[in-house]
């Protein structure tokens, strides 16, 4: 089977050929065979060296789920949560908060510019807070937040921080020294499939963590802890999808860290280079608030029309945006695999033939 269509998406993206090739091979029982557990064990190793420091968690399900297992394990009844937003997954982050019982005070922003640390701080100096949340990189947007000053802030009032790094782990830096549980997923810049969740928990974290009686089963991340040392996980792992990951993490460390994020930069600087050529400006303007894993371009209503026609005439998948942006945003995402010139080249090309 072929399959010639370039998927620029910001997610899911381009699989390798040696991680689908990982995923097809025999697999363990991992309820019951101790091979299971060292294999475990050592791909949370892998990560750690991206994450660096904390205790790294792998869990059965689609990115969202770490958002979900956050909320779930670290909020009950009354506790306050401060969800900082300059996007819509950073608004989205308050309904899980409310979902679980917690109060979400929202400090919001324009989804094209940074977050507001002046209403932060204040909002830190008139209340007590338990938790915040916060998004690295607004996907939909592809803003990327400068979050160490936030952080920074967090930690003088003793609060602990939540950060969805989903569309950027693996990518660009994500200050995850600074950070008490910080998510990301396999579709991303780990070009994998979609179906895991990977999440870094602090020392402060697994504290609050097993001081917390949640209402979930699944998404509670306190049985995590000691999962490796009891040798026992609270449901059967998705072993085929744990041996595509680690076959990509693989990948990703034998290039380094340093080249994969400078790969990244090349790439979304080409795209942003192309972008100004055909007279788009980037979404948001400020080349600083620029992601490195997606751009999107402003294109005023006519973003779900230019998707079509790019990929019926030139087998080329570009995003629209979502929420408020919908079709005034179109997205091309240079992440993980397709963090690539040529990649890069051949989706511009395509918006190219199709503007003109």
């Amino acid at each position: 089977m072929t399959d010639d269509r370039l998927r620029m998406t910001p997610g899911p993206t381009a699989v390798p050929a040696v991680v689908r090739e990982r995923m097809s091979q025999p697999t363990p029982n991992p309820d019951v065979e101790a091979s299971f557990f060292e294999f475990y064990e050592s791909l949370t190793e892998k990560l750690g060296a991206i994450y660096g420091g904390d205790d790294v968690v792998i869990l059965s399900g689609e990115g969202i789920l770490g958002l979900e297992a956050a909320a779930a394990s670290l909020l009950e009844d009354g506790d306050r949560a401060l969800c900082l937003s300059n996007g819509l997954y950073g608004e989205g982050f308050a309904d899980f908060v409310e979902l679980y019982g917690g109060e979400a005070v929202t400090v919001g922003g324009p989804w094209d510019e940074p977050l507001d640390l002046e209403a932060i701080e204040t909002e830190l100096e008139e209340g007590a807070f338990d938790v915040a949340t916060m998004v690295h990189c607004e996907t939909p947007t592809g803003t990327l937040n400068d979050l160490e000053p936030v952080l920074d802030l967090l930690e003088e009032h003793g609060v602990v921080s939540v950060v969805d790094a989903v569309s950027s782990l693996g990518g660009t830096p994500v200050p995850t020294d600074k950070i008490d549980v910080c998510l990301g997923a396999t579709q991303k810049c780990f070009s994998a499939p979609p179906g895991l969740c990977v999440l870094s928990v602090s020392d402060r974290a697994w504290e609050r963590i097993e001081a917390t009686e949640t209402r979930s089963f699944y998404a509670d991340l306190e049985p995590w802890r000691t999962a490796l040392e009891e040798r026992w996980f609270p449901y059967t792992h998705a072993v085929s999808n744990l041996y595509g990951l680690e076959a990509a993490v693989d990948l990703l460390l034998e290039e380094g860290l340093e080249a994969v994020y400078d790969r990244h930069e090349r790439a979304a600087s080409r795209c942003r280079e192309r972008a100004a050529d055909l007279g788009l400006e980037t979404y948001p303007a400020r080349e600083s608030l620029c992601s490195p894993t997606v751009t999107a371009l402003a294109v005023d209503g006519r973003a779900s029309a230019l998707q079509r026609a790019v990929r019926e005439d030139h087998d080329v998948l570009l995003a629209t945006g979502l929420g408020a942006v919908e079709d005034d945003v179109l997205r091309i995402g240079h992440m993980g695999h397709n963090a690539r010139i040529d990649r890069v080249d051949r989706a511009m090309d395509a918006l190219e033939a199709v503007l003109e």
